[in-house]
């Protein structure tokens, strides 16, 4: 299954969730056109997996060779696990790590698609490739002017205040993690070992991306909201008119359970549902509206009953240097976790273990566009 695939299969859930609320509410015309652009959908998506067992045949067969320029890099990529990530070419050097596998360009497209299956919060921040380990950026620093004064004929103008600058650097840094998978799955078609692998680096790096940003986001103090005006004052006061209307709400479970017991002045509910997607949700405040994104609790935890509201233009306020070097190597007979129940023996459980590495950096680059809240619930 190949990129165009899964993005097919996930409108055709998209549009049959939202068929089976109209139906639930009584709305079978609207229903019935949901149901209709499934099938629509669906014939796509027939005549693309017709296209994507083509290419396979094609690929795999070793009287025919692909035209120049256009290398099949999952059976590459397949390959070189087979090898143990050993084979090293000219689609795949380059990683300082000897013996590691340079992950290929449009796998490494492929891993940052599954990075957004789950909620990836790299979608909110500011991503900037970079090539070097280190590197800097300067900014002007943020000033209130004051307004001229008169100035009489013949008299010198006062001295006014010049810009100052600010220098913001990065540090690249290597993180990864170690996958056991069964050598069964090393035999196995091109398309199931690299699904099988890209998935786990996805999600992984999915989960570390994450956890980066949200530690950038700590290193601001935490603001108390209380209720629903604190987050109104956050939004107006605090943010203002600099990012008030590019800002949204990153919130949890819990959070988003709060929310839906708001209600305005009048009885409204102030959560609000896009009719057009349900799964668009924003906050009434006011004549504003405010984004709401959600995470899962165990990827943005509740603390001693403080729901986290992380409010703010994140485009703005984080910074994520991606050096976009996946490299991966692999063992049959390395031993992890040695000495404890989760040990694992590769030889001995006959299973290989994949380490992926990538390297990143995640820091602040405007504090005052967001607020690190958060309020207490019982």
């Amino acid at each position: 299954m190949n990129k165009e695939m899964r993005d097919i299969l996930a409108e055709i859930e998209a549009k049959t969730g939202e068929a089976k609320k109209a139906f639930a509410a009584g709305e079978t015309e609207k229903a019935s056109g949901f149901m209709t652009e499934v099938d629509e959908l669906q014939k796509k998506y027939e005549t693309a997996e017709k296209i994507f067992i083509a290419e396979q045949k094609f690929a795999g067969n070793p009287g025919t060779s692909k035209p120049a320029g256009e290398p099949n890099s999952e059976k590459a990529f397949a390959n070189a696990a087979r090898h143990r990530f050993k084979t090293m070419d000219e689609s795949t050097s380059g990683d300082p790590s000897a013996g590691a596998y340079t992950v290929p360009q449009d796998i490494q497209t492929r891993i940052n698609t599954f990075r957004d299956a789950k909620f990836s919060l790299r979608s909110l921040v500011r991503v900037e490739p970079v090539k070097t380990l280190t590197g800097s950026r300067i900014f002007q620093v943020k000033t209130a002017q004051s307004a001229w004064g008169v100035v009489g004929e013949g008299a010198a103008a006062g001295v006014k205040a010049t810009p100052t600058f600010t220098r913001k650097t990065y540090s690249i840094k290597k993180y990864g993690g170690i996958f056991p998978v069964t050598n069964e799955l090393l035999a196995d078609s091109d398309a199931a070992i690299t699904q099988t692998i890209v998935e786990w680096i996805g999600d992984g790096s999915r989960v570390t991306g994450n956890g980066l940003i949200l530690a950038a986001v700590a290193t601001k103090a935490q603001t108390n909201l209380t209720n629903l005006n604190g987050i109104k004052s956050a939004l107006i006061k605090t943010l203002g008119q600099a990012y008030m209307s590019s800002s949204a709400i990153v919130t949890n479970d819990d959070g988003l359970l709060y929310l839906d017991t708001l209600e305005d002045g009048v009885g409204r509910p102030a959560l609000k549902l896009d009719p057009s997607n349900p799964l668009n949700m924003w906050l009434a405040v006011g004549s504003i509206r405010i984004p709401i994104k959600v995470l899962p609790n165990a990827d943005l935890a509740t603390s001693n009953s403080k729901v986290p509201f992380i409010i703010g233009d994140l485009m703005e306020a984080i910074w994520f240097f991606d050096r976009n070097q996946t490299t991966i190597k692999m063992s049959d007979t390395a031993v992890v976790g040695a000495g404890t129940e989760s040990e694992i023996n590769a030889f001995e459980d006959d299973v290989s273990l994949f380490r992926a590495l990538e390297r990143e950096d995640v820091s602040v680059r405007d504090a005052s566009a967001f607020v690190n809240g958060y309020i207490t619930v019982s």
